[in-house]
C-alpha cells in the first residue's frame, strides 16, 4: 500500500495546524491541582473555529456539506489536536458522523449531517460498556416497540456526556444483532452521574431506564457498531501519536538546553540512546496507525480482518505512548514531576489514552485468535 498522503489530506492537516496554533496546553490547570474536572465543558471557542475551518465536516460527503475525506485525513487532524491537548470532542463527533453516513438511512443523513458538520448538534459515543472492561454493545439492551426502540442499561465513562446533544449508544437486541441509537442526554429515563478521567476531563455514567428512541434515530444495519468501534480505536491511536510526537519534541528541546559538566545532556550517550528508542517507538506507532486507517478508508481486504490491523496499532500506541512519556519524565529530572510544568498534563493524557486503548496483552491475545482463525499461508 502507498502511505503517501493526498493533497486534500495534507490540506486538512495544514488547516488543523493553523487552528490549533492558538491553543496553549499549559493554560489549562493540571488535574492534580484541582478537586474535580479541569473544566466544566469543552473549549467552545476552539470548537467554533474548527467548524469555521470545515474541520468538523471532514468525512461527510459534499451532498451533506462536507469534504468527503476519509479516516486518514481525520487521523492527521487528530494527531495535530493531540499535540496541543485540544479539549474538544473531535474524535467522537467525527466518528459518529462517518458512521451515520455509512450506515444510516437517507432521512437521518440528510437531517443530521449538514447541521452536525457545522458543529451543532454535538455528538459523542458511549463506547466503554458497563465497567470499561466489557463489550459496550452488551451493556445496553434494545427492544423494538412499534415505531420506537426501548433501551435499558448503563454505559460508563462517556466522554463529553454533559456537553453533547446526542450520544451514540450501542445496544444488543437479545440476539447477536447490535444497533446504534442516538440518545439525547435530556430524554426521559436518562440520567448522568459525574465521573472524572485520569486526564482530568469530565465524563458521565449514562443510565438508561426504559428510554424510548424513535426508530428513525436508530442505525439498524449490520456492522455499524463494529465499524464505529474500529474507527474510534484508530482515532485514539492518532491521539496517542500526537501526544508522543509533542512530548519527544519537548524532551529534545529540554535536553538540548540542560547542561551537566559543561555540556548539554543531549550529547550524553545514555540520553541519546533513550531518545533514539522512543523515536523508533513513534515511527512504529505511525506505521501501524496508517495501516489501520488505510484499511478503514479503502475498505480493502487483507490477510487478516480489519480488527487485526487495529489491534496491532493499539498495541504500539498503548505501549509506545507510555514509554515515550516515561522516558521524557526521566530525562526531565525534577521537572518531570512538577505539576506546574506542561509535561505533567501530557503524562495525564498519555495515561488516559493508554487506559482507553486497553492493555497490550489483551490485544496480543485477540491478534493471536485472529491469526489462528486466518492462517497467513
Amino acid at each position: 500500500m502507498d502511505f503517501t498522503f493526498t493533497e486534500e489530506q495534507l490540506a486538512a492537516a495544514e488547516a488543523a495546524r493553523g487552528v490549533f496554533a492558538a491553543v496553549a496546553p499549559d493554560a489549562v490547570p493540571s488535574p492534580a491541582l484541582t478537586t474535580g474536572a479541569v473544566a466544566e465543558g469543552f473549549d467552545r471557542d476552539l470548537w467554533d473555529r474548527l467548524a469555521a475551518a470545515d474541520l468538523l465536516s471532514l468525512l461527510p460527503g459534499a451532498e451533506y456539506g462536507g469534504a468527503g475525506l476519509d479516516a486518514i485525513a481525520l487521523c492527521l487532524v487528530l494527531r495535530e489536536s493531540a499535540k496541543v491537548l485540544a479539549r474538544v470532542p473531535l474524535l467522537e463527533h467525527s466518528a459518529a458522523l462517518a458512521t451515520v453516513q455509512a450506515y444510516g438511512e437517507e432521512e437521518l443523513r440528510g437531517r443530521l449531517l449538514p447541521r452536525a458538520g457545522r458543529g451543532e448538534p454535538v455528538l459523542t459515543v458511549a463506547a466503554s460498556g458497563r465497567t470499561g472492561h466489557d463489550a459496550a454493545e452488551r451493556a445496553v439492551t434494545a427492544r423494538r416497540d412499534g415505531a420506537e426502540w426501548v433501551l435499558d442499561g448503563v454505559q460508563t465513562s462517556v466522554p463529553w456526556a454533559y456537553d453533547a446533544d446526542l450520544v451514540v449508544v450501542p445496544a444488543h437486541t437479545g440476539t447477536d444483532r447490535s444497533v446504534l441509537a442516538l440518545v439525547a442526554p435530556g430524554a426521559d429515563g436518562v440520567t448522568l452521574a459525574e465521573q472524572v478521567s485520569t486526564s482530568g476531563e469530565r465524563l458521565g455514567e449514562l443510565r438508561l431506564e426504559s428510554v424510548r428512541v424513535a426508530a428513525r434515530e436508530v442505525l439498524e444495519r449490520s456492522g455499524a457498531w463494529e465499524w464505529l468501534r474500529e474507527l474510534l480505536a484508530t482515532g485514539t491511536c492518532a491521539l496517542a501519536l500526537g501526544v508522543g510526537d509533542r512530548v519527544l519534541r519537548l524532551t529534545s528541546e529540554y535536553t538540548g538546553k540542560r547542561e551537566q559538566f559543561g555540556h548539554p545532556i543531549a550529547t550524553f550517550q545514555a540520553v541519546a540512546v533513550q531518545t533514539a528508542d522512543r523515536y523508533i517507538d513513534l515511527r512504529a506507532m505511525e506505521a501501524t496507525l496508517w495501516q489501520a486507517a488505510w484499511r478503514i478508508a479503502s475498505g480493502a481486504a487483507g490477510a487478516l480482518p480489519l480488527a487485526g490491523d487495529v489491534a496491532v496499532a493499539k498495541i504500539w500506541a498503548a505501549e509506545g505512548v507510555r514509554r515515550v512519556v516515561g522516558t521524557a519524565q526521566h530525562l526531565h529530572g525534577g521537572f518531570g514531576a512538577d505539576t506546574e510544568y506542561v509535561l505533567h498534563r501530557y503524562h495525564a493524557w498519555a495515561k488516559q489514552l493508554e487506559l482507553a486503548l486497553g492493555g497490550a496483552g489483551a490485544h496480543e491475545e485477540a491478534l493471536g485468535d485472529l491469526l489462528a482463525a486466518h492462517p497467513l499461508g
